[in-house]
Order: structure tokens, then sequence, then C-alpha cells
């Protein structure tokens, strides 16, 4: 399923000269063709959310013991909501600020995903990292229509993949904006409840823990980001193993066939 626009995009360059199609055509990008205002705005806002995300860390821990609230508008982690809701059995705040509270930390970046997957569909949710797998699957998905794409986005924040691939999907498979907004709150709220259930159940022992949290979270922080620039190495590492391999194999075929070619018999011209 591929909008007019995108397809005129990949059209263009073949008219445009062999130097413009060349720079223009580059698999990394997630459009085809020439960007247009609104690739260049998406592409800025995800790269904007990624960079939130890291700027955040030092933060994100520390306002868990001093003010989980704010913690939750700002990012709306798992972390922020239990111990909202746990400050809130101890008489600090309440579980409908909680819930509230939750909704636009969770879902400020959402609507980016989904406005990637309508602007460049296929192209992107490829080359989008741990989506490999459902890709596979895009055909099955189209034909369901609303019978999955209605469901995913509900319950995307219970599901074991990144959301940012099922709002994608959802975007390419052409969901209107006022129905993934819809269907997006309420998984957030179903989210947000879930996790404020088990906070407020909690109670006490999850605001010590909180506080301890926040007492160390420049550690914490550290750990964190220690962890993630880990698992990225062997990740890439992985991948440039994968890539080589098939390259390894192929030469090895060719020594083999050229090994065989010495080792035939000759016969006499």
């Amino acid at each position: 399923m591929e909008s007019a626009p995108a397809a005129e995009r990949e059209a263009a360059p073949a008219t445009a000269g062999p130097g413009k199609a060349d720079r223009w055509n580059d698999p990394r990008l997630p459009w085809a063709g020439k960007p247009r205002a609104a690739d260049i705005l998406c592409w800025l806002g995800i790269v904007f959310s990624g960079l939130f995300y890291w700027v955040l860390l030092p933060w994100r821990l520390s306002l868990v013991g001093t003010h989980p609230v704010v913690a939750e508008l700002l990012n709306g982690s798992t972390e922020s909501i239990i111990s909202a809701a746990a400050f809130a059995r101890a008489g600090h705040g309440t579980l409908a600020v909680v819930l509230l509270a939750a909704i636009p930390g969770l879902m400020k970046f959402d609507v980016l995903f989904w406005w990637a997957g309508r602007l460049w569909g296929e192209r992107f949710i490829i080359a989008m990292p741990g989506s490999r797998r459902v890709a596979k699957h895009l055909a099955r998905v189209q034909r369901a229509g609303r019978k999955f794409t209605w469901p995913a986005v509900v319950a995307s924040y219970f599901l074991p993949i990144p959301s940012a691939i099922i709002y994608v999907i959802v975007g390419w498979a052409r969901m209107r904006l006022v129905t993934f907004l819809i269907l997006d709150m309420i998984g957030a709220l179903l989210w947000a409840g879930l996790l404020a259930g088990l906070g407020y159940a909690l109670g006490h022992h999850a605001v010590v823990a909180a506080k301890l949290i926040s007492h160390y979270s420049w550690w914490f922080t550290i750990g964190i980001v220690a962890l993630t620039v880990l698992f990225t190495l062997r990740s890439q590492r992985r991948m440039t193993a994968a890539a080589a391999a098939p390259a390894d194999q192929d030469h090895d075929a060719a020594a083999d066939g050229a090994e065989a070619v010495r080792a035939a018999p000759r016969t006499p011209g």
C-alpha cells in the first residue's frame, strides 16, 4: 500500500539526472527521492524523541522519589506511575491525578511514529530495529484491516515488542488520526491503571524504594547507560558477523570450485 506522492517521489529522481538520483536514493533514508517538508519535520521529531529520552535520563530516576507526578508527565515511565500511586496511598495526591498525568507522558511521541508510517510505509517499517519478523506479516495486516490494527494499538503497551513498530504499521495501514489517538489513549489508561493499582497495593514499601532510587539516581543512571552501550555494541557485532557470513560462504564456494577445477583430470587435446 503506497500513496501517490510516495510513488511520484520515487519516479522523480529518474528524470532529475543521475547525480541527483544517486544523492537522494540512499537506502539508509526512510523516504524515497527528494524529501518534502513533511518528511524532514517528521524525521526531526523522531530524532528529538530519542534525544529527549537521553537528556531526561539523569532526572528520570531522581524525580521518582521526590516528584513522581512530574516524572509521569515528562516520560510516563513504569517506575514513576507506580511511585506516584504509592505516594497517593500515603496521602500525597490522588489516583485520578496519577492516571491523568500518565496520559501525556505515555503518548507524547506516539503520533510521530503513526505519521512516519503514513509517510514512508514499508520502507521505514523494515528499517526499524526489531521489526524484521513483523515485516514478514504485513500482507496479513493489510488483509485483516481494523480487525488487527484496532486491538494492536490498545494492546501495544502490553506487548513484548516496541510500541513504535505498531504505531508505524497502523499509520501505514491508513488508520485515521482521530481513531489512533482514541485507541492509544484507551491503551495508555489501561496500562497506567494496572501500574497504579500495583503501586497503590505496595504503598509504603514502594515509597521507600522510590526514595532510595532517587538518592542513588546518578549511579543507577550510569549503570543504565553502560548496559545500553554494551548491548548496542553486541548487537552491532552480531549484525556485522551476519553480514560477513554470506560473503565468506561465497568466497569459500569460489575457492572450492577453483580447487575442483585444478584437481580435475585433463583430457589430451
